[in-house]
């Protein structure tokens, strides 16, 4: 599933490529990816036809384009959705077997739904205040987010994150690190892929309960955490097949720079010890015996 980088990428390509356009028509091609948008397909066309998007956003893993009558049009990727801009003969020339929406704008430009799996979807929804007062999210300053995401946490690369807060919550938990790195509620973006990284960078074992962990220890995690999905973000995000790619259908490189995550075996390296791989809250968890060990210290 697209993490904090990969679903970064593809606002900034939505944001590059819409922000400023109307849309024109919508035509929904298999109605299953707005299963949780209130009224049906023909309600979904209605409310975005003529609406122009103002803001491309995001929380965490979640994703949204604030449309000019105070609604959103939210977006979730799910397992492998893609947002696919085309323009120009390009967009006529578009097709893929798993398209679901083609949504029309201004000029020429197409934002395709492409789908495999069908775990995310489309919905338009209303915006509701923030309930710090602070912006909704990375890309723009509205104090509004919408009302489907409202539990979402802020993520580590949020100017708004109160990592004091995050800190405390950690710390007062008995649930393994790993586990609560997976919590959208507490801290938002992190994926088994990034928590596994952050976790090794921090020398961290994933198993640890979050009340072991000293206040230093956890700022040193969060600020890992931070490092490595800005790393990420500047090589495109994490792609392992085809199923990830930003909105012109490019595939992200950092899978080349994972030190942990699906290299159970293979050397640790920073001290040459065998990575091992067990299973936390039933997610998997790769991480070196010697780096990373589960008794505090």
């Amino acid at each position: 599933m697209p993490e904090l980088p990969e679903v970064e990428v593809v606002r900034r390509g939505l944001e590059k490529h819409l922000v400023g356009l109307h849309f024109t028509a919508v035509e929904v091609l298999d109605s299953r990816p707005l299963r949780k948008h209130v009224g049906g397909p023909a309600s979904f066309v209605d409310q975005l036809v003529g609406r122009q998007v103002q803001a491309a956003v995001r929380r965490g893993k979640f994703l949204w384009l604030v449309l000019d009558d105070g609604a959103a049009l939210t977006a979730h990727l799910g397992m492998s959705g893609q947002l696919l801009v085309h323009s120009g003969a390009q967009a006529e020339l578009f097709s893929h077997r798993h398209l679901r929406v083609r949504l029309r704008l201004e000029g020429s430009t197409v934002l395709h739904h492409v789908d495999q799996r069908m775990f995310g979807g489309l919905a338009v929804v209303d915006m509701v205040p923030t309930s710090d007062g602070f912006p909704g999210g990375c890309g723009s300053q509205l104090n509004a987010i919408p009302v489907t995401d409202t539990h979402v946490a802020r993520d580590v690369l949020d100017p708004y994150l109160d990592k004091a807060q995050v800190i405390g919550r950690l710390q007062a938990s008995s649930r393994a690190i790993k586990t609560l790195l997976l919590d959208q509620g507490v801290i938002s973006g992190i994926g088994n892929i990034y928590a596994d990284e952050a976790l090794w960078a921090a020398r961290i074992a994933g198993a640890r309960p979050g009340s072991s962990l000293s206040k230093a220890k956890l700022k040193l995690l969060l600020q890992s955490t931070g490092e490595v999905m800005q790393r990420a973000l500047a090589q495109g995000g994490t792609s392992f097949d085809a199923l990830y790619v930003n909105t012109e259908g490019e595939s992200g490189y950092f899978a080349r720079s994972l030190e942990v995550y699906g290299r159970e075996g293979q050397p640790c390296s920073r001290c040459g010890r065998l990575l091992c791989k067990e299973v936390i809250g039933g997610r998997s968890h790769v991480r070196c015996p010697n780096c990373q060990r589960n008794k505090q210290g």
